[in-house]
């Protein structure tokens, strides 16, 4: 009974072993694959005048890596360019802003993707933590109500909205006034 246990715990070992390696291993090739977007970009871009989308895949992979200083300039490089911008890169742009806590900016961005895409279900739930964040209560229960409106499956607005809905005071109820 004794080695059914220990082989039994050494399996378990291994398997948690297993999954661990796994893990291990997937953020070393994301890493990598971060770091060869850099060092591809960068130099092309550094000499040379580059796409929006090129501006914008380096900031992305700035903005995972929470370079967010260079992130923003990336994307302020895309905006600069002559072809016309879109709404990703200026959600992308307002995420890089929100991650700082600047949330003005971060607001006047996302607002900026939805009046190029107004359905742009990723911004409008952005726009309305940006609101959350900065106190703006009924603002952001109203953008929330409105990706759902956009997305009724929409876990995070969903989730957000309940939470929000509960802050808010409740009016008394008729015939309970005491004067």
């Amino acid at each position: 009974m004794d080695n059914n246990l220990a082989i039994a715990y050494l399996g378990a070992l291994v398997g948690l072993l297993t999954v661990l390696g796994g893990l291990v291993l997937r953020q070393v090739f994301k890493s990598r694959q971060d770091e060869s977007v850099i060092s591809k970009l960068q130099p092309k871009l550094q000499n040379a005048k580059g796409t929006p989308q090129e501006h914008y895949a380096l900031g992305s992979t700035y903005l995972r890596k929470k370079i967010y200083v260079r992130a923003i300039a990336e994307f302020q490089k895309a905006l600069k360019t002559e072809e016309a911008p879109f709404p990703e890169l200026y959600n992308a742009l307002g995420y890089a802003y929100f991650a700082q806590e600047q949330y003005d900016l971060a607001i006047k961005h996302y607002r900026a993707a939805l009046e190029l895409q107004p359905t742009y279900g990723i911004a409008m739930n952005n726009l309305a933590h940006a609101y959350e964040k900065k106190k703006l209560i009924p603002q952001a229960i109203a953008q929330y109500d409105q990706v759902l409106q956009l997305e009724p499956s929409n876990k995070t607005a969903r989730q957000r909205l309940a939470s929000l809905s509960k802050r808010l005071p409740r009016p008394a109820a008729p015939g309970t006034d005491k004067m």
